[in-house]
């Protein structure tokens, strides 16, 4: 298909088998305002049960909660599962400051185009988005997109954009059922084993730097 990311084929199943071996301890989850995000509590349920080791955060956007709970995500990560806005009272280290640096892998799944606009265009009106602009931890976007939405312009841009950073991957969603037309013109997420083998690959490459860092002193200022 011209213009468009290949189709992965992945099933919506967690795999039969093995689980993908995963060398991240700190997981950033962040869920966004897809219908895909009402399957959240099977995936952590999966992530629990085959990474217990993982220590996990999750972030909901507030339009993700029409989707799925906090309430529910809660007692069955056994974390965290924070609002993607700024607390209403100060705290000493702001939160998306302290999202960008807890994290050794970010997973924005589902991801939809209003987000994956906002990530690529280096917009900061959330913690979370604010955090993967700053983070430099490897970040895997999962978009879910509506009938049509992986051949649009503005998507493809937003996806050149984003992979030109280099602790970022995007993994392409894949063909599906829609929800809206009840046809197979949709494109869900892909499941999130894929997207955690893309983002702990990511995140292995990025430990292995391809020159050795620079030694000169840093005469930034402070921010």
């Amino acid at each position: 298909m011209s213009g468009v990311d290949r189709p992965v084929e992945h099933t919506g199943a967690a795999p039969a088998g093995q689980p993908p071996a995963l060398g991240l301890e700190r997981l950033l989850l962040i869920g966004t305002g897809s219908i895909g995000a009402a399957h959240l509590p099977y995936w952590v349920t999966w992530l629990r049960l085959y990474h217990p080791g993982v220590e996990l955060r999750i972030v909901l956007t507030a339009a993700a909660e029409r989707f799925v709970t906090r309430q529910a995500l809660v007692p069955l990560a056994h974390a965290p599962v924070l609002q993607d806005r700024w607390p209403d009272e100060p705290a000493e280290q702001p939160l998306h400051v302290d999202l960008s640096l807890w994290a050794d892998a970010v997973v924005v799944c589902p991801a939809t185009l209003n987000y994956v606009a906002r990530l690529a265009l280096g917009l900061g009106d959330s913690p979370s988005v604010l955090a993967l602009q700053c983070t430099g931890a490897a970040v895997a976007v999962a978009p879910a997109l509506p009938p049509g939405g992986a051949r649009s312009p503005a998507y493809l841009g937003h996806v050149r954009a984003l992979r030109e950073r280099d602790n970022v991957v995007v993994v392409p969603p894949v063909p599906g059922h829609s929800a809206a037309t009840g046809r197979r013109d949709g494109w869900p997420a892909a499941p999130l084993p894929a997207v955690l083998r893309e983002v702990d690959a990511l995140r292995t490459r990025l430990r292995t730097p391809s020159h050795p860092p620079s030694t000169a002193t840093n005469t930034e200022a402070t921010v």
